[in-house]
């Protein structure tokens, strides 16, 4: 997908509060910018490192753009704004990019669905193949050395989202984890147990359950972003603790 609007390149001073972050653009001047990003960014967050960002000319807004593409600590560039990972999944299954995901008539997104008061994703549906519930997932915690890690931040939002997921595999559906992997230079992902052992188990539950766990690799720069390639993934984890 093109990047709309158009990307500006800048110069990245800080991010603070969760949802501001402080560039420097190509005239000298400092600019606050909206981060749509709840995590804790670890390594996207190198002072003085190259950026980019988008303005908006929504005059209800408080600030005028929003931080898009950042520098990592290893010099890859990450994409930090969640809302562009559910655009960039729906695109590449609708042209058929993901062959796995490909020949549901319907897809539907932001359904709500499970038991928690969940909404999932993006929802293909077919008469012939039925439901297949799949929850996306924005990566951009590198490790250097090709690795991606999710999460950056204990998420127990994600927790709940693969035991809603988990549910909907008990209930006969089928049942995607998709990481997004906004990030250049990455050959493989795995879970972060060390930031998030609790995750890291509900994760391997949900996989022994038959949640499906995919990732793609995705291809950014300051004219588009897409889905690239399919990378490994979760090769490292936890022994799962079953209930009978």
């Amino acid at each position: 997908m093109e990047n709309t609007p158009s990307l500006y390149p800048a110069t990245f001073i800080k991010r603070y509060k969760r949802f501001f972050a402080d560039v420097l653009d190509q005239q000298g001047r400092t600019i606050t910018l909206h981060c749509a990003n709840t995590g804790s960014m670890k390594n996207c967050q190198v002072e003085g490192s190259a950026c980019w960002y988008s303005l908006s000319d929504n005059p209800k807004r408080k600030l005028p753009g929003t931080l898009e593409i950042v520098t990592t600590s290893h010099g890859n560039l990450a994409g930090v704004n969640t809302a562009k990972p559910n655009h960039l999944v729906r695109e590449a299954i609708e042209t058929g990019l993901v062959q796995g995901l490909s020949g549901y008539q319907r897809i539907r997104t932001e359904v709500r669905y499970g038991a928690e008061n969940s909404r999932i994703d993006l929802l293909l549906e077919d008469d012939d193949m039925g439901q297949c519930y799949v929850e996306v997932k924005n990566v951009t915690l590198d490790m250097g050395d090709g690795l991606a890690m999710f999460p950056d931040a204990v998420t127990s939002r994600g927790a709940k989202h693969l035991r809603e997921l988990m549910a909907m595999v008990a209930a006969g559906h089928r049942a995607v984890l998709f990481f997004c992997v906004q990030l250049t230079g990455i050959k493989r992902m795995e879970i972060a147990t060390d930031i998030d052992p609790a995750y890291a188990a509900v994760m391997a539950q949900a996989v022994a359950a038959g949640v499906e766990v995919i990732a793609w690799r995705a291809d950014l720069n300051a004219n588009e972003i897409k889905l690239q390639e399919p990378i490994n993934c979760l090769q490292d984890l936890p022994v799962p603790e079953l209930s009978d």
